[in-house]
């Protein structure tokens, strides 16, 4: 891991204005900025570690930890606050049992914060991953969870079939005679 964050920090270390471009592919590629990465991307940029962490932790948009299996974003704008988004966002901190930028003890939800989902008049919106809700309150979000969390199991129950009958197959390989 360690190797590719330099290889990246390497390939884009020329670009004008070069930490955010590293920062942001690193995390494009890993999913969230591993702290062992910021030695070596300070060491490319010839920065010191501290002035690579504090970029980090001034953007909201960078992750430190990895992401949740799914995203859910909150629309923070006044639009849907005026709307009830406070009170969804409280609801939503509650159910998940985390903050925002924080990830659910399973791993399956990150919770964000996004100013604006372009959806005011149908607000207050939350976003899971790339599908869009509207006029969501506490009993929707709680549906929206299940509908979720139903789609996660269908995902992953495939992948799971499929790694069962591989090692199957692999098995009954072994048993027959050469």
């Amino acid at each position: 891991m360690i190797e590719r964050i330099s290889e990246i920090a390497r390939g884009l270390a020329g670009e004008a204005g070069a930490l955010l471009p590293i920062l942001h592919a690193v995390q494009d590629e890993f999913g969230y900025l591993p702290g062992e990465g910021v030695a070596a991307i300070a060491e490319v940029l010839n920065l010191s570690r501290a002035e690579v962490h504090g970029v980090i932790s001034f953007y909201h948009f960078f992750r430190t930890e990895p992401p949740g299996r799914r995203a859910v974003q909150i629309c923070r704008a006044e639009a849907c606050q005026a709307m009830g988004g406070d009170a969804l966002a409280d609801y939503a901190r509650k159910k998940l049992g985390i903050g925002f930028h924080e990830t659910t003890a399973d791993g399956a939800f990150s919770l964000e914060p996004v100013y604006c989902l372009g959806n005011c008049a149908c607000s207050p919106s939350v976003m899971v991953d790339e599908r869009l809700y509207s006029r969501v309150d506490a009993e929707r979000f709680d549906e929206i969870l299940a509908a979720e969390r139903e789609r996660s199991a269908a995902r992953e129950k495939p992948a799971a079939a499929r790694k069962t009958s591989a090692q199957s197959r692999k098995k009954s390989a072994r048993r027959k005679p050469a």
